[in-house]
């Protein structure tokens, strides 16, 4: 009998409740969790996680696990479901908290930010204006209905200035003093910076059509043989199909490994064959995803054999039972169920095989 671990602490209670009448229904079969995981093609790793409430059971395992034991399948799906929703009220609640545990922080975060803006008090707005319109060199306003003279041009619609200027009239605020020498216009650097921005960007593009030019003459001229590297045509591999999350092989690439250990087992497999050799009952199981297929034994005896083979091959893959009544074997690559066949070698000499798929 399995030696059950305590239940994590804060499980939902309706999930504790459905993750021991799991346990009850293995208990009461006799069975291992090996042989659990060999009989629902579910892997023994996600049985140990099912059983010990670390993870919800899929309904497939729990349909599963139903057949196995003689299980009335409506009533434990009727479970199942009851547990589902509490797992994902639990998981709801948990992202609810992550959620709030985030937004407080940003709102912190901004807090902080909007505390120290940047640039100072000297952007801040006025009543009645935009803000950042204050004079150069002033502290960022100015008074309502003063002119900024920025030295651009005026023509005979442009506005007055309210206070010009005149010969002994006081300065600008952060202008020079009438006896220093006139400075330059603001708008006049303004455009001599761009004009000059404009003539090195010109220069630059005639270089770089002048080079094009001379590069693609050289390619195409008479002067010797160019070489051009053509690009790498794509590897085969790159039309490979996606295998799903898990999932390790697919095809000729499963031959002879574990489909187990390869993930192609659980949701991924149905048995598409079976037949009975005396007491012992052999099964083709087959996984489109992974293309491949292999057999199963059950209700067998020590030093029975069973062998899958596929496509009219006759070398195969062979499983033997070793110390349990069950086994399976390694993988066969096979594009579909036709012609996978499972024969099984008895102990006691008998032997058998099931009908392949038309």
């Amino acid at each position: 009998m399995p030696r059950w671990k305590a239940l994590p602490e804060g499980l939902d209670p309706e999930v504790s409740e459905f993750t021991s009448q799991l346990r009850g229904l293995v208990d009461r079969s006799g069975l291992s969790i090996a042989a659990v995981s060999d009989r629902t093609g579910y892997s023994k790793t996600s049985w140990e996680r099912y059983l010990n409430g670390r993870l919800l059971a899929p309904k497939g395992a729990i349909v599963a696990l139903a057949d196995v034991t003689g299980t009335h399948q409506g009533h434990l799906t009727t479970m199942w479901e009851l547990a589902e929703r509490a797992w994902s009220r639990s998981e709801m609640r948990h992202d609810m908290t992550m959620e709030a545990i985030r937004i407080s922080q940003a709102r912190s975060a901004l807090g902080e930010f909007s505390q120290n803006p940047v640039g100072g008090s000297g952007g801040s707005g006025r009543p009645g204006g935009s803000a950042g319109t204050g004079a150069p060199g002033g502290s960022g306003g100015r008074p309502a209905g003063a002119t900024v003279d920025f030295g651009v041009m005026r023509g005979p619609g442009a506005p007055s200035v309210p206070q010009q200027r005149g010969p002994g009239g006081p300065p600008r605020p952060g202008g020079p003093s009438p006896a220093g020498p006139p400075s330059a216009p603001a708008g006049g650097r303004k455009r001599g910076r761009r004009r000059m921005t404009i003539f090195v960007a010109g220069v630059v593009g005639a270089a770089l059509v002048t080079a094009a030019a001379v590069l693609l003459t050289d390619i195409g001229g008479d002067g010797g043989e160019q070489t051009v590297a053509e690009s790498p045509s794509p590897s085969p591999s790159s039309s490979a199909p996606v295998l799903p999350a898990g999932v390790k092989c697919g095809g000729d690439a499963c031959t002879g490994k574990d489909p187990e250990e390869m993930g192609c087992g659980g949701e991924f497999v149905e048995t598409v064959a079976s037949a009975t050799v005396g007491t012992a009952l052999i099964e083709v199981r087959y996984s489109k995803t992974c293309s491949a297929a292999w057999a199963r034994i059950t209700q067998a005896a020590v030093g029975d054999e069973v062998r899958i083979t596929a496509g009219g091959e006759t070398s195969g893959q062979t499983g033997e039972v070793e110390t349990a009544t069950n086994a399976y074997t390694p993988m066969v690559a096979s594009p579909d169920s036709a012609g996978a066949k499972a024969c099984a070698t008895l102990a006691s000499g008998e032997t058998g095989c099931t009908v392949p798929k038309d």
